[in-house]
């Protein structure tokens, strides 16, 4: 029985960390998005400072097609990560369920020693009623 224990443990560790994975890349496609929609805002401010909004124009301000360049990379990385939890969400499913299986086994062992025990019980009514007067002594 400890095996058992121990594998529900660990398979509730893979789970926790699964669980980690799945919101820290949450967490880094929000802040990603957050960020480029910053760049946005600033690549916007600074045309309309301008005047040029063509980023194809000569004088088109450096900072506003650094500002792109770097938002382009942010929303391709957002979009990459997107892809990283899909499969992390999928890893964790497939995780919860061998946790899940692991604890009805360990579950269904304990049923069946619990029968096993009502069944020796029943089969020696008098053992029962010395083991009880024993425990009372």
């Amino acid at each position: 029985m400890k095996s058992r224990e121990t594998l529900i443990r660990l398979k509730r560790f893979q789970v926790d960390e699964r669980r980690r994975r799945v919101a820290q890349i949450e967490s880094m496609i929000s802040e990603f998005e957050r960020i480029s929609s910053d760049l946005e805002r600033d690549i916007k401010i600074e045309q309309d400072r301008s005047g040029i909004h063509d980023p194809g124009h000569f004088a088109y301000p450096t900072y506003a097609k650094a500002a792109i360049q770097r938002r382009d990379n942010l929303k391709r990385s957002a979009n990459d990560l997107k892809t990283q939890l899909d499969d992390a969400k999928a890893a964790l499913g497939e995780a919860f369920e061998e946790m899940k299986k692991a604890e009805l086994l360990e579950e269904r062992d304990q049923m069946r020693e619990r029968a096993e025990e009502d069944v020796a019980a029943q089969a020696e009514p008098g053992a029962m009623d010395l083991m009880r007067t024993g425990a009372r002594a």
